[in-house]
């Protein structure tokens, strides 16, 4: 097992969990309709935990002492945001937001569950991949429901 692998890994999904995080918060705060604030918070709480879960497996590995937070990239994605809602994006906006940062968790994940992790590991993101798949059709799907409904 490459060790330094398995910590790189773990640490770009941390940030990718955080980022995911505070995107949701971010996007709960900004939508009017109350279901979207509901999915958007569970959402935040979900990431909230799969970061806290792989904090622990990176502490197994003994950098537990390191604190990650979000990236650079999604701090600057979060104000793109807040620049496009307040020029006058409507939940439709916050929705074509949300689903690109929805495509690069895919993508994270999808890119950890293809490398080379011990078993034990590999099992957690695989859990967590499947529901941040879940989470990024769900956004894509809401997403074209508001495209069709703003096209009517």
């Amino acid at each position: 097992m490459d060790v330094n692998n398995a910590i790189s890994v773990l640490e770009e999904l941390i940030q990718t969990c955080k980022d995911g995080q505070k995107g949701y918060l971010e996007a709960s705060s900004k939508v009017k309709r109350t279901d979207l604030k509901t999915f958007f918070n569970q959402q935040a709480e979900e990431r909230g935990r799969f970061a806290s879960e792989l904090e622990a497996e990176l502490s197994r590995l003994g950098k537990g002492d390191k604190k990650l937070s979000g990236s650079v990239l999604g701090t600057l994605h979060r104000a793109w945001i807040d620049t496009k809602v307040s020029l006058g994006g409507d939940d439709k906006t916050v929705l074509d937001w949300l689903e690109h940062g929805e495509d690069r968790a895919k993508d994270a994940y999808q890119k950890a569950v293809g490398g080379s992790l011990p078993a034990s590991l590999m099992e957690i993101i695989r859990r967590q991949a499947a529901s941040v798949l879940a989470a990024h059709d769900k956004v894509k799907q809401l997403r074209d429901t508001a495209d069709a409904a703003a096209a009517a």
